[in-house]
């Protein structure tokens, strides 16, 4: 069995929700962002990479886009999470947005629903997000998004599922 590694970082607890789900599953090893270094990753066979979207960038990714050319032997799966619903566009433009269409030939990945809560996100994220409050509030007609995200802002949502995980976990298993 090849060794494996789930590394995330996450900025209000939905992205290391599901870090979790995957090392428990896979019963690999789990690493914050802040503990990983390419020496400790070129360790691994398999390794997982999971960060939260910030404007379609998947934060702390560079760990894995900036090394890409030192793991070309290895497993590389990225998931990013997110508020939005899954629609069938968010895979190219998160991956055109973090990856060279070279570095995407090396990758697998996965977009997974998250959450969103206001609470926990830290001064510099609740600035951004504020400001995109405004700019919602300035629209003249809201989509069903603008309005759940509105909502949102007083009433946190998570959407994580396990059964989220189902097409990450067997294409992982298929691997080890």
């Amino acid at each position: 069995m090849k060794k494996t590694v789930v590394i995330y970082k996450s900025t209000s607890g939905f992205t290391k929700k599901y870090a979790e789900w995957i090392a428990q599953s896979l019963n690999c090893d789990l690493l914050n962002r802040k503990q990983a270094n390419l020496k400790k990753i070129l360790d691994y066979d398999i390794i997982i990479y999971g960060g939260s979207l910030h404007a379609v960038g998947i934060s702390g990714v560079d760990i894995i886009s900036k090394n890409l050319p030192s793991l070309k032997e290895k497993t590389i799966v990225i998931f990013a999470t997110g508020a939005s619903p899954a629609r069938p566009e968010i895979p190219s433009v998160v991956l055109n947005r973090n990856f060279t269409s070279d570095q995407q030939k090396q990758i697998t990945f996965f977009y997974l629903r998250g959450g969103f809560d206001f609470n926990k996100l830290d001064l510099v994220n609740k600035a951004l997000m504020t400001l995109m409050k405004w700019k919602i509030k300035s629209k003249k007609e809201w989509d069903s998004d603008d309005k759940g995200m509105m909502a949102a802002f007083s009433n946190p949502i998570d959407f994580t599922d396990k059964d989220n995980l189902k097409e990450l976990l067997e294409f992982v298993r298929s691997k080890q």
